[in-house]
């Protein structure tokens, strides 16, 4: 069930950071004015997707990237605010989805944060696999 688990969360950070360059706009259009670099900032979460989600294959380096990850959860809270407000300013008829995204937020650090222990490495690519 844990390999499930993190090939599944590699597969949802890859594709999500690879929708950051197929379909950038809606991520620009949710950060907050006050961060300079809007496009720069979706492009560098974009990376930091793609390669912390490969990352996490590697027992070597599923650690590093599981924190990685919760600490890129916590640096893209602001933009799920700002969808929120940008939702409701203009009755956005999605606007449950804006609601609903930022508890989700939390139960993807706690799914990141499973991979960050000892008992996790030796699933997926075991020893044989990356040694």
């Amino acid at each position: 069930m844990k390999n499930i688990s993190l090939i599944a969360m590699v597969l949802l950070y890859v594709a999500a950071g690879v929708n950051h360059f197929v379909n950038p706009e809606p991520y620009i259009a949710i950060m907050p004015p006050w961060l300079p670099y809007h496009k720069a900032l979706v492009v560098i979460s974009g990376v930091c997707e793609i390669l912390l989600g490969l990352l996490l294959l590697f027992r070597q380096t599923r650690a590093f990237a599981a924190w990685a990850l919760i600490t890129l959860l916590i640096a893209v809270f602001p933009a799920n605010i700002q969808m929120l407000i940008n939702y409701r300013n203009t009755n956005d008829p999605l606007l449950w989805v804006a609601i609903l995204r930022l508890p989700v937020q939390g139960l993807l650090i706690w799914w990141a944060y499973g991979f960050t222990g000892k008992s996790n490495s030796g699933t997926l690519l075991s020893r044989t696999a990356v040694e």
